[in-house]
């Protein structure tokens, strides 16, 4: 039965964290513009989730958003080409970059390429 209620915001966020809403809409954004399909993202995600169990890693929310990019990260891999070291590198940089930044200014990576 329909209650005037449920079409109020929930009472609790929805997510725990700002990268959690991110990582899905990203992944969002992606099949949107072609770079996947849907089911090619739901296998990446569930075969990552399958991954994640066999590690023994806790069922939690945690797990899960880090399935998420996980997942993106993989399939990211295989269509760019990118590999997994470089990937890892620009990490790193854009990492350096946004602790080095001073707080409020614009975080830009190539004043912090090597």
């Amino acid at each position: 039965m329909f209650r005037p209620d449920d079409l109020l915001a929930p009472r609790e966020p929805v997510f725990k964290e700002p990268w959690h809403a991110q990582a899905l809409a990203l992944a969002d954004s992606l099949v949107r513009a072609e770079a996947f399909t849907a089911t090619e993202w739901a296998q990446a995600l569930g075969a990552t989730l399958k991954t994640t169990e066999a590690q023994g890693r806790p069922d939690n929310t945690e797990t899960y958003y880090t399935a998420v990019v996980e997942a993106l990260e993989s399939l990211s891999e295989s269509r760019t080409g990118i590999s997994g070291a470089e990937r890892q590198r620009r990490r790193d940089a854009w990492k350096h970059a946004y602790l080095s930044t001073p707080h409020g200014q614009p975080v830009t990576l190539a004043d912090h390429v090597s």
